[in-house]
């Protein structure tokens, strides 16, 4: 190998190895990122939110095909703003937090659809039921700060959620929406 070769393939090399590293330092930033969502009983939307959740993020702008996300859920960090009813969320005919303390979710395939919009395609797994997702997100990025926003319609029933009495949808409506607003660090430019 001659000279210019070996530092060709040198320079090539600690690229690749800057662009990991760029990549491993993607972060949530909990305080500016939230996760609600809302699902109607008797017809009345109620609206709660999850106070606990964490990711880790490899996200390629320039290669979004080879992005990874996995995603978890504090279920026991559920909140509706009643005590009954958070009480309620954290027992066995809902989240049962005791045997299933988290949701996951991990990416199998992220596609660019132009004008900073990503198909996120993966499993979404709550109190162990898995369900293959596709999840639309918007990427708008201020300065340092990358964030990620969507919506996710869901229905709760595929993943036991309101077991029981509560698996009746004329009480509680099967259809669950999430919103979701996530701010990342250490996204490359979009």
């Amino acid at each position: 190998m001659t000279l210019a070769t070996n530092l060709r393939t040198a320079a090539l090399a600690s690229m690749a190895l800057l662009g990991t590293a760029a990549m491993a330092q993607q972060a949530l930033v909990p305080a500016q990122s939230s996760i609600h969502f809302t699902a109607k009983q008797l017809g009345v939307p109620l609206n709660g939110h999850f106070k606990q959740f964490a990711a880790q993020i490899h996200f390629d702008t320039a290669k979004p095909e080879a992005s990874k996300i996995h995603f978890t859920v504090d279920t026991g960090s559920a909140t509706m703003g009643s005590k009954e009813t958070d009480s309620n969320l954290m027992g066995a005919d809902w989240f049962n937090i005791t045997k299933f303390p988290k949701a996951t979710f991990d990416s199998s395939a992220v596609k660019a659809l132009g004008g900073g919009k990503y198909q996120v395609d993966g499993t979404l797994t709550i109190k162990g039921n898995a369900q293959k997702v596709s999840v639309p997100v918007q990427l708008t990025q201020s300065g340092a700060t990358t964030t990620a926003a969507g919506t996710l319609p869901l229905k709760r029933l595929p993943f036991k959620i309101g077991d029981g009495d509560w698996a009746d949808t004329s009480m509680v409506a099967d259809e669950v929406t999430v919103q979701f607003k996530l701010a990342l660090t250490g996204v490359g430019k979009l």
